[in-house]
């Protein structure tokens, strides 16, 4: 028996520890396990989404990413039978990468309405016709790699060579572009180049099933660049004004903005999928700002926000300035983009390639 209580627990440390809980809404949602031992035959995508997706954490965050890119898919006008206008906007680090492949799959079956990305990523996409990207470290030494005319992407390496190459290849056709400008100066069909028109070009000129700007030609799917001369391409143009001069090269970005915002202004409802940050993610945001605010936005990037950043800023600070709505769903991915996009994209827009594939087979027996 105790004795002046001294062998019962501090009345302080129990009321603590054991504050009594208010019983749970009846429809929270209970955090569930991935149990592979409940998966029958081969793990599908899918199969990992739904074991994800109530996991906590970043799962759940891509589980909510393929809700609402598949809620932008499903919606229609009631009326018109419009589908939403999906805006892809992604950094060129991500072309570097393997990711390229699921760009350009989005883009030749028409998935997306519109690209916005940076020089870069323009770039990049040609050169890999052109030359081959390899595997590196994040650790390889920079002055070693510059000796060598190596430069590094993270953990990715591209030959000098590669931008050799592609100056051989788009100078005859920035050549070819200056003098159809020339050529139609004072015509009532006078040319005026801008970055979505030269991207356009660039995008027939390769030729290449593997570039995502010859998919976006071949669909007439418009590929928005407001930082065109920030890369090689750039440099090129820069060389390119000392071989024509006195003639020079014209770029209207003026035009591209009233395009892409026009798009935006017309759309019937607006959903954008952003990966990583900077320019690509505030001229997506921006342009939805013209019809205050897109219904429905997924962000994927590490950025944080407390620099007070627009790459890191969480789609909240976005509905302050109107560019996504009071009442839309958005989502953003804390987790770099090439570990969860193909995920997302395999529950997404393949998924409804792979259940029309079905539907094909199951038709013909």
């Amino acid at each position: 028996m105790a004795q002046n209580g001294q062998d019962a627990p501090p009345s302080q440390a129990t009321d603590a520890v054991l504050v009594k809980s208010d019983a749970m809404p009846h429809d929270a949602q209970r955090v569930e396990e991935l149990d592979f031992n409940k998966i029958k035959g081969p793990v599908t995508a899918e199969d990992l989404l739904l074991g994800m997706r109530h996991m906590g954490f970043q799962s759940t965050a891509i589980g909510e990413a393929v809700r609402i890119i598949n809620d932008m898919r499903a919606w229609r006008d009631p009326k018109s039978g419009d589908k939403t206008t999906i805006f892809l906007g992604y950094t060129s680090n991500l072309i570097s990468s393997g990711l390229r492949g699921v760009f350009r799959w989005l883009v030749e079956h028409k998935h997306v309405s519109c690209i916005v990305t940076t020089a870069g990523g323009v770039e990049e996409d040609l050169i890999k016709c052109l030359g081959d990207t390899y595997l590196s470290t994040f650790s390889a030494v920079g002055a070693d790699l510059r000796k060598k005319g190596l430069n590094r992407i993270g953990n990715l390496v591209v030959p000098n060579a590669n931008y050799c190459a592609f100056e051989d290849w788009v100078v005859p056709i920035l050549d070819k572009m200056l003098e159809e400008q020339e050529a139609s100066k004072g015509t009532d069909d006078e040319l005026h180049w801008t970055p979505s028109k030269i991207i356009h070009r660039l995008g027939k000129e390769i030729n290449d099933e593997r570039s995502v700007y010859y998919w976006a030609y071949k669909n007439d799917i418009p590929v928005f660049c407001p930082a065109l001369t920030d890369g090689s391409l750039g440099d090129m143009l820069y060389f390119h004004t000392f071989k024509s001069s006195p003639q020079q090269l014209r770029v209207d970005i003026v035009e591209d903005i009233r395009r892409i915002n026009t798009m935006s202004v017309r759309a019937k409802r607006a959903g954008m999928i952003i990966l990583g940050g900077g320019v690509v993610k505030h001229h997506i945001a921006n342009a939805c700002l013209m019809r205050n605010g897109a219904e429905s936005a997924v962000y994927i990037n590490t950025a944080q926000e407390f620099d007070g950043s627009d790459a890191g800023a969480r789609p909240d600070e976005a509905v302050s300035w109107g560019k996504i709505k009071v009442d839309a769903d958005h989502v953003k991915v804390y987790v770099e983009a090439t570990a969860c996009f193909p995920l997302i994209v395999a529950n997404t827009f393949a998924k409804e390639n792979k259940d029309k594939d079905v539907e094909s087979k199951d038709e013909s027996k």
